[in-house]
């Protein structure tokens, strides 16, 4: 198919790796599908950094798509990585976990409580779900389903086959440097952890090594299913194979060629499955790209299956909130779908585009997502008024839509952070919210709460689950009598000026307006001065005015802005709040 030219909308990241993807495609498979891959472990709950895995080929496939060019993206879910240890935090899970630990994940007991057959389906739905609602379009494959069906049984036997091969390639990561073995510069990544046991560098399982020799095959045990297994002999021409358990002592010898109850290791696997599907494009970690870790030696390896490494940018790490990297294995870590809960799918997309794979970032889930959340308003805005960079429209246009369309949005996208004060205010008073969400705009006012959701709910959902009970709103029951007796006149003029100017102003405007007016007008400026034409103690007779405000009304020296909380407390507990 031909190539749709590109506007000057599409100079970004995403457009440069499509035109490379397009081409390596055509090289290697002329008029296939192009495959672009990414790699989940279900091993506990999948993060908002294992969400960069997927979405850093979801963006391209689909600018592959949008050219007309039929794409493949596959998620591989490791399902038949062994469970390594239990993760702590998650709900419904002790410490009698621990006796599954080296059994598959898919053999695993799915959390106390779950709807779900097994411990990777457990994780895996919540995923699946999200992706959807980041309208994610890709090929699912349960590498258990794969292994334990046989799909792999030619590639494997190739393996055992040309093992010293891949021996010889694994052992030049496995000379540990003199004086000792060097600490490896960069953590472990989760998949590469999931082959525990074994001697490779920096500690990586890269298969069976003893008397017997080198095998890259790790059977599951026949008695308690776990992979604490030795290889010890095999006969290629009969692909016999003899292995004993270390957990429970059992042994037995197989067929390989009619034997599906183990896996290759991860440093075989990963490139087997990368010739077995023809991928062109897969990103990879930091640590995956680290020197001697599974994508460098893959890339050796992948050469004795016939095929050829990916092409694919390494993937920085994205942060929470100031948190350390995040790891799957641990409980608590936040996943898309709680990031989902708080924010529209457009704007976690547009996190993920807007940044190079090779740029960390961090996702708010505090205070910071209202700054978030006013940038890409802005950015709506410019891009409704054409006044946006072209890489700016790149990457908003993938975050608002894919190939396949425009992903559902807000109707009437109330600013995040007033909603969240309202929301905040009303303390799930839906009746309460609506009217004042009304007044924020009286000429324009919101016909039903339906207008502002899903956006509203997200930030109803940020409000009761992220803010801590002491920073939530609580207007007064009764004024501060004490507070109001102790004013000066000065302060006192200042709260009349409010008082008088409530209804005439009673918009959200309106009220932005009254409430930096008042100081000036006390000070002899008119309300409609401008920053420039007003001294700097202007400023500060306005915070002293706010803190004035806040006091009076919740108790505390701030709150959310005054004009929304005006609005939300109403005009008649106002008055009755700050009158003498």
């Amino acid at each position: 198919m031909p190539i749709v030219a590109q506007s000057t909308e599409t100079t970004d990241w995403v457009s440069r790796f499509a035109d490379e993807v397009i081409e390596e495609s055509e090289r290697r498979a002329p008029g296939k599908p192009v495959v672009v891959a990414s790699g989940l472990s279900p091993s506990g709950p999948i993060h908002l950094g294992n969400l960069r895995e997927v979405m850093t080929p979801h963006l391209v496939a689909d600018e592959v798509r949008r050219r007309g060019h039929q794409v493949r993206h596959l998620i591989s879910w490791d399902d038949y990585d062994r469970y390594r240890k239990v993760p702590a935090g998650v709900a419904g899970v002790d410490e009698t976990w621990a006796a599954h630990i080296g059994k598959p994940l898919t053999s695993v007991p799915a959390p106390k409580g779950s709807a779900h057959p097994n411990w990777a389906e457990h994780f895996k739905a919540a995923m699946v779900e999200a992706l959807a609602e980041l309208g994610v379009e890709f090929d699912g494959i349960s590498q258990t389903a794969q292994y334990t069906s046989g799909v792999y049984r030619e590639q494997i036997l190739h393996a055992m086959k040309h093992r010293g091969d891949i021996d010889a390639v694994l052992a030049q990561y496995r000379t540990k440097p003199k004086g000792g073995a060097k600490k490896s510069q960069k953590p472990l990544d989760e998949a590469e952890l999931e082959a525990a046991e074994g001697s490779g560098a920096a500690g990586e399982d890269d298969g069976s090594s003893g008397s017997a020799g080198y095998f890259p095959y790790k059977p599951y045990c026949g008695n308690c299913e776990k992979d604490l297994t030795t290889v010890t002999s095999y006969v290629d021409d009969t692909t016999e194979l003899t292995y004993t358990c270390n957990e429970c002592g059992f042994s037995e010898t197989v067929r390989l060629n009619e034997f599906n109850r183990g896996k290759l290791v991860w440093k075989v696997d990963w490139p087997m499955r990368w010739a077995y599907e023809g991928v062109v494009f897969e990103p990879s970690g930091v640590d995956h790209s680290s020197p001697g870790s599974s994508f460098q030696v893959g890339g050796q390896i992948v050469g004795i299956f016939g095929g050829k490494q990916p092409i694919g940018p390494m993937y920085a790490f994205v942060g929470i909130s100031g948190m350390a990297k995040m790891s799957s294995s641990r409980g608590g870590v936040p996943t898309p779908s709680d990031a989902l809960k708080i924010m529209e799918p457009q704007l976690l997309r547009w996190l993920y585009a807007r940044r190079r794979p090779n740029q960390s970032f961090k996702i708010a889930f505090d205070q910071e997502i209202q700054r978030l959340y006013d940038e890409w308003d802005k950015l709506d805005g410019k891009v409704a008024d054409g006044s946006a960079l072209p890489a700016d429209v790149a990457a908003h246009s993938r975050a608002v839509r894919t190939a396949a369309g425009e992903l559902p949005r807000t109707a009437r996208p109330l600013p995040y952070r007033t909603l969240a004060s309202v929301a905040d205010i009303t303390a799930g008073h839906q009746d309460q919210a609506l009217r004042i969400l009304s007044e924020l705009d009286p000429e324009n006012p919101l016909g039903s709460l339906d207008d502002a959701r899903p956006r509203y709910d997200k930030a109803e959902a940020w409000i009761n689950t992220q803010v801590p009970a002491d920073q939530r709103t609580i207007v007064r029951d009764e004024p501060d009598v004490e507070l109001l007796k102790s004013l000066d006149e000065a302060s006192r003029q200042s709260l009349r000026l409010l008082l008088d100017g409530l209804e005439s102003h009673w918009s959200l405007d309106g009220l932005t307006h009254l409430v930096y007016g008042v100081p000036k007008v006390q000070a002899g400026f008119s309300a409609d001065a401008t920053p420039k034409e007003l001294p700097a103690e202007i400023k500060t007779a306005q915070r002293s005015f706010f803190a004035l405000l806040y006091h009076l009304l919740v108790g505390r020296d701030t709150g959310p802005r005054l004009p929304t909380l005006l609005l939300a407390v109403g005009q008649e507990r106002v008055r009755a709040l700050l009158a003498e």
